[in-house]
């Protein structure tokens, strides 16, 4: 099949739980996505939610007896109506039992490691991880004496035999950044459940459109909610959707550590949200077609896209997947120095290091988001000095190709 949306049984959630309802209303995806956080009747009938633009807030006393979850409030690094529709609509979005948003992705996934793990316990964890996270698990962890255990990519389906008695956590991310390979998430939910341990999965890359981990059995899914959620390159934000147990062991954890989302960004990120469907498919089609009209170009050395690795990906892509993206990697001729000469003759689309927004980015991962890797580590990852990492906004396809292709003769 082709790169734009496929069928798949994994299907987006339609039904959802709001506080205090048994169920709540059954909508399709893209009206949750529009109505997920809207609650007129506790914002003075407004239809857009208002920004609660407070640090503190009047409660009755005593605060221990008075307080009911999501409507009494006590201090914005801890909770804010903002944070918690923006949590709530994401829960939805992801079919999870509850959500939760931070100041940033690398924020939400550090408060659910060092929330959830204790020193002694070990995370299994997939080599092709941004660079961050890698940055995190191996230069960080072991100060807090927390193991890593790292699955090469290409051994991924191999995972049973990587874990130990002291592992608790797995760590996927599928699409990778970004070499945009697919793993099984169906399959490392089983294994850590045979295990006892949980599955977390990043889920930046594909979003709620393409994918939901949690139908394919994860604990856990990640955002970077700068990405697709937001969608406009204007907010730093993280979520985190999944069982209620698991994020409640968390939560004291994430307000010691202070990672809150402010009321403004996590306003925007509501409001970026409404439109997520309808960007994340006009970015999957921009996607087909930037591979489409890049195939074969004499100086193109190889495209990466999810299921081009092999005939089996692109099957598990068919399962797992309901679209491929706006995310197309590129490996220019000539190495580091073709890829900056490229790089440089752009013109419609920025170089800059972020993606899922509406406007096109082209970044060199050697440079910027897994600066962090030696050679050997880049290399052993299939991350090649002359990839550009492209996220394909919503412009006209035929005005991204252009560009693509006046740049590529540059090089």
């Amino acid at each position: 099949m082709g790169q734009g949306e496929t069928p798949s049984p994994a299907r987006p959630p339609s039904t959802a739980k709001k506080a205090g309802d048994v169920e709540g209303p059954t909508w399709a995806f893209d009206t949750i996505a529009v109505h997920g956080a809207h609650e007129p009747d506790l914002n003075a009938g407004s239809v857009l939610p208002p920004i609660y633009q407070t640090s503190t807030y009047h409660y009755p006393a005593p605060f221990s007896e008075a307080r009911e979850p999501g409507r009494v409030h006590l201090y914005t690094r801890v909770d804010n109506p903002n944070q918690e529709q923006a949590g709530e609509v994401i829960r939805r979005l992801e079919g999870a039992e509850a959500g939760r948003v931070f100041s940033s992705g690398m924020a939400a996934l550090s408060a659910a490691l060092l929330g959830l793990l204790k020193q002694g316990e070990e995370v299994v964890a997939l080599e092709d991880l941004y660079g961050n996270t890698v940055t995190l698990l191996r230069d960080d962890f072991p100060r807090f004496g927390l193991k890593v255990r790292w699955v090469p990519s290409d051994r991924s389906s191999d995972v049973r035999s990587f874990l130990s008695p002291q592992t608790r956590l797995l760590l996927l991310e599928s699409p990778t950044n970004p070499t945009l390979r697919v793993h099984d998430i169906g399959l490392w939910a089983r294994v850590a459940h045979d295990a006892g341990a949980l599955l977390l999965v990043d889920n930046t890359f594909a979003s709620p459109v393409n994918q939901n981990p949690v139908a394919l059995g994860a604990d856990l899914v990640m955002h970077s909610a700068t990405k697709s959620l937001g969608g406009h390159s204007d907010i730093i934000a993280g979520a985190l959707a999944g069982r209620t147990s698991l994020l409640e062991r968390m939560d004291g954890f994430a307000h010691t550590l202070g990672g809150s989302l402010d009321p403004l960004a996590a306003f925007l990120l509501v409001r970026g949200i409404k439109t997520l469907p309808l960007r994340v498919r006009r970015q999957n089609e921009n996607g087909r077609a930037v591979v489409e009209g890049l195939q074969g170009h004499p100086k193109v050395e190889r495209l990466h896209f999810p299921g081009s690795a092999s005939d089996p990906e692109e099957k598990l892509c068919q399962r797992q997947m309901r679209g491929r993206t706006g995310m197309v990697s590129v490996v220019v001729r000539g190495g580091r120095e073709g890829a900056r000469r490229f790089m440089g003759a752009l013109r419609l689309i920025h170089p800059a290091s972020s993606l899922g927004g509406v406007e096109s980015l082209a970044s060199m991962p050697v440079e910027t988001s897994h600066r962090q890797l030696s050679l050997e580590e880049l290399h052993r990852r299939g991350i090649a000095e002359g990839m550009v990492r492209l996220s394909l906004g919503v412009e006209d396809p035929g005005d991204l190709l252009a560009d693509l292709k006046r740049a590529l003769d540059q090089v």
